[in-house]
């Protein structure tokens, strides 16, 4: 079963600062093992940042990432991927071919971008935590 975000969470998290999301980020995925994107019927859902570099959005919970799901991205839909997919097959393929991360987007905020192996990093050392 899936994290459930409820309203008041929900509120106060979007209003947090991107690197305080980041934080919740990794203690959510840490607690529930999965991450959440958005795609569509052609595949996954990417953007760029300020460099032009393909980012990969992703969120701790469903709710999050259905919220983003407006405007360009109104015919997307959460997709869940568990966290030993992302850590074996995702995050070496997103450095192979030279993407990166956004941690938490927003529609009014693009989130955290990271480098791959910084996120991976921080994962880990997150899920050492509860290890």
């Amino acid at each position: 079963m899936s994290y459930q975000v409820n309203e008041k969470e929900f509120e106060n998290v979007i209003r947090l600062p991107s690197f305080d999301r980041y934080q919740y980020f990794l203690n959510r995925v840490a607690d529930w093992e999965e991450v959440w994107s958005v795609g569509h019927a052609e595949g996954w859902r990417m953007m760029s940042d300020a460099e032009e570099t393909v980012c990969i959005p992703v969120w701790p919970a469903r709710a999050f990432a259905e919220a983003c799901c407006q405007g360009d991205w109104s015919g997307d839909e959460p997709r869940v991927i568990s966290l030993d997919d992302w850590m074996t097959r995702w995050l070496p393929g997103m450095c192979d071919d030279g993407r990166k991360v956004a941690v938490f987007p927003l529609p009014s905020d693009q989130g955290l971008v990271l480098e791959v192996e910084r996120l991976r990093e921080d994962l880990e050392e997150t899920l050492e935590q509860y290890g």
